[in-house]
């Protein structure tokens, strides 16, 4: 069994547009039924049979009203994470006889805020990433995308009107590393800064992408958990860094994990800037420690400086959990 986010987010991408990245939908010419916001929210949306408001059913998605008119409806949504984009999905999910038959996306990069008339939006320079492309009712509706220009705003148009339930936008992180100053730490496996899970042993519970979010976990399910080992071995999963760098400080996170966090753990770190992900789970790639196999407790924020290996242009790190169990943020800091 897999989670239901692991089975959306491609391995080594990351959902620039999610609300949990700061994602924004920031205008839409029409949301008579349904809020734009929702577009970005986490999950599939969900159904209430005799859920309505005042303007008709309630749907969790964004829904525009019916198009009596020539033209379409849009929503321009500004990414969490500026970066280039790999693959869209534009999800109908709960909506059957009212999603859109068509849609396309435009992209934007801009260096300064997305201006705040929205009549200003049409002197911007958009280039089309998706061209007008049919969809499927009550469906995730898969599209990659082969242009490599990064991006920091998106322009959904669907045509002529309808619903969408959630709109993912899986890309890789492109930060600006200007921003920070010459041996600064910085948190080098941080989602925001180009870190990615790449694989792991195990995800049962929850996915791995969770690792690397801003902030501390909200809950148990906001973390990376494994089943229950019943036979020998551990678990593990190898993260790539947004950057190469020397390792200095490194956090491991066991918040709300109670009853079924890890026993011990074991970090470890290589230089392999091009392997690929099955050679890194091979012994084609020379795996150096940087944490010895140290006790965790339940529910805490373990740092560790002094107990780390000097390890100088590290461009992975592989977590090792003894035997299973539940980590809710890795945090690697290190100095580019």
């Amino acid at each position: 069994m897999s989670t239901p986010e692991s089975t959306k987010v491609p391995a080594g991408l990351v959902d620039l547009a999610a609300e949990r990245v700061d994602g924004k939908a920031l205008f839409a010419n029409d949301e008579f039924f349904a809020e734009k916001e929702n577009l970005l929210r986490p999950g599939r949306g969900v159904f209430i049979p005799d859920k309505y408001t005042d303007r008709g059913k309630w749907m969790d998605g964004w829904e525009s009203r019916r198009r009596r008119t020539p033209g379409y409806d849009w929503c321009v949504v500004q990414l969490g994470l500026r970066g280039v984009i790999r693959q869209l999905d534009i999800d109908t999910n709960h909506f059957l006889g009212n999603h859109p038959p068509f849609a396309s996306l435009d992209g934007l990069d801009l260096a300064s805020g997305f201006p705040a008339d929205a009549a200003a939006m049409e002197t911007l320079p958009w280039q089309e990433i998706l061209q007008k492309s049919p969809l499927d009712p009550g469906s995730q509706n898969i599209f990659d995308v082969a242009n490599e220009g990064t991006r920091t705003h998106l322009r959904l148009n669907i045509f002529p009107d309808g619903g969408v339930a959630r709109l993912r936008v899986y890309g890789v992180v492109v930060p600006d590393w200007s921003k920070f100053k010459a041996g600064e730490l910085v948190d080098l496996a941080a989602v925001e800064n180009g870190g990615v899970p790449l694989v792991c042993s195990d995800m049962f519970f929850s996915s791995m992408n969770n690792l690397i979010m801003p902030g501390r976990s909200e809950n148990m399910g906001d973390g990376w958990e494994t089943k229950r080992r019943r036979g020998p071995g551990y678990d593990w999963i190898i993260l790539k860094l947004g950057r190469a760098g020397t390792i200095r400080k490194i956090e491991v996170d066991t918040n709300h994990f109670k009853g079924n966090y890890p026993d011990t753990c074991l970090i470890e770190g290589c230089t392999a800037p091009d392997a690929s992900t099955e050679e890194l789970k091979t012994d084609a790639v020379q795996w150096r420690e940087i944490l010895p196999q140290t006790k965790l407790e339940a529910h805490t924020r373990h740092y560790f400086e002094e107990e780390l290996a000097h390890t100088e242009n590290c461009t992975h790190v592989r977590l090792n959990i003894y035997p299973d169990g539940g980590v809710s943020r890795l945090r690697v800091w290190g100095t580019v």
